[in-house]
């Protein structure tokens, strides 16, 4: 069994089907067919049959498809570990909210690397819903955001940071002197950071209760980029109340009395524990209760990236 054979069966799993998984992995449908073949005979199991409504898995193809993907983690995770270690260099890969990499991570992630000088970090966004598969397939070290529900057993997680979400709008718009009943606020252009797309998080539940209409919410790239319309008098948004306390107090921004109570959300800290445990991500989940972190996190947007040391590798992904 090989990580060739196993990515070729992983991809269709992901796909569902043999020739999309041939164009996902660039060969050839003869060639995702023939490591399927392969897997069958030395595993001693069909793994998957098609069928008119797609493919139906064998129980173990299924328990196949769920090692696959925690294999070739696993093996990513051997490459890199292997790659630093001749330079004498650890790294830590860790999947994050939209909400909690634009405003705290950046404050945390520097005196936390900082303290250790042969550690590398790579921030990865992602959403709250793929944080227990991310870790379970050594995709990632350690998440941070929102939990998600129905974590696996082999995943701890602690609750770190609890914050307020705010509703703002700029210093000319028309509901600045107002208490807006619910109705009000549906009405109005929504300018939301991506924090807003999907259900899990105080700012989904947020527009959710509001019963916010989706065609007044416009999402942008950032949720900073979103704020910077607001102030133009251009909508309305959420936002994290310590990360707008400066605008607020300077009246760029006004923060809404409103009759839906305010939103509070929670940060946690989650990783693999028993023989799957990371020591760095085991160190982080530590570090992230302190008073000095929680200090590092609340420095608003925190510091740019050319002031990391050492450097912090962002990938965001779609």
């Amino acid at each position: 069994m090989t990580p060739t054979q196993l990515r070729a069966f992983a991809a269709i799993v992901r796909l569902g089907s043999v020739k999309k998984a041939a164009a996902d992995l660039g060969v050839s449908e003869a060639a995702v067919s023939a490591h399927v073949g392969q897997l069958r005979k030395e595993l001693g199991d069909k793994l998957f049959t098609p069928t008119s409504a797609g493919l139906a898995f064998t129980p173990g193809g299924l328990r196949l498809a769920s090692r696959s993907a925690e294999l070739l983690g696993l093996q990513d995770r051997t490459v890199l570990e292997v790659s630093r270690a001749s330079s004498g260099r650890r790294f830590l890969r860790v999947a994050a909210s939209s909400l909690f990499a634009e405003y705290a991570a950046p404050g945390l992630l520097e005196l936390f690397a900082g303290r250790a000088k042969d550690l590398d970090v790579e921030l990865g966004v992602h959403s709250p819903r793929e944080f227990g598969e991310m870790l379970l397939t050594r995709a990632a070290d350690v998440a941070i955001g929102p939990q998600p529900p129905g974590l696996h057993e082999a995943i701890s997680h602690q609750p770190f940071l609890n914050f307020q979400v705010a509703l703002v709008v700029g210093a000319q718009h028309p509901l600045c002197d107002l208490k807006p009943a619910p109705a009000q606020l549906r009405e109005q252009t929504w300018l939301l950071g991506p924090s807003a797309i999907g259900r899990i998080g105080v700012v989904p539940g947020m527009l959710r209760r509001l019963r916010v209409p989706e065609p007044n919410q416009q999402i942008f790239q950032s949720h900073s980029a979103a704020l910077e319309e607001v102030k133009r008098g251009k909508g309305v948004t959420l936002a994290l109340a310590f990360a707008v306390g400066q605008d607020i107090a300077r009246g760029d921004l006004v923060r809404l009395n409103h009759h839906v109570a305010p939103g509070q959300g929670t940060w946690s800290v989650m990783s693999l524990t028993g023989a799957g445990a990371v020591p760095e991500a085991a160190e982080l989940s530590r570090f992230v209760s302190t008073p000095r972190a929680a200090q590092a996190m609340l420095r608003g947007a925190g510091v740019t990236a050319g002031r990391f040391r050492p450097s912090i590798h962002v990938t965001l992904w779609s």
